[in-house]
């Protein structure tokens, strides 16, 4: 609800929907980063690899937010 100043109240939102948008964001950022190692020839660029960074990337970031 607004006060009548014009600002937005934001407020923490849904944890399901967080999770989901984190999981899916951590996705896509794991894809790219594990393209990026395996044009390098460092790590080969696989659903097990993806999955796996993304795990961990959903996990940093849960625990630096919480």
């Amino acid at each position: 609800m607004s006060d009548g100043t014009g600002e937005i109240e934001w407020g923490d939102g849904d944890p399901r929907v967080l999770f989901v948008m984190n999981l899916g964001l951590s996705t896509v950022f794991a894809s790219i980063v594990v393209y990026g190692l395996s044009s390098l020839d460092l790590a080969a660029f696989s659903v097990v690899n993806v999955a796996s960074a993304a795990l961990v990337l959903t996990a940093v970031t849960y625990l630096v937010t919480k």
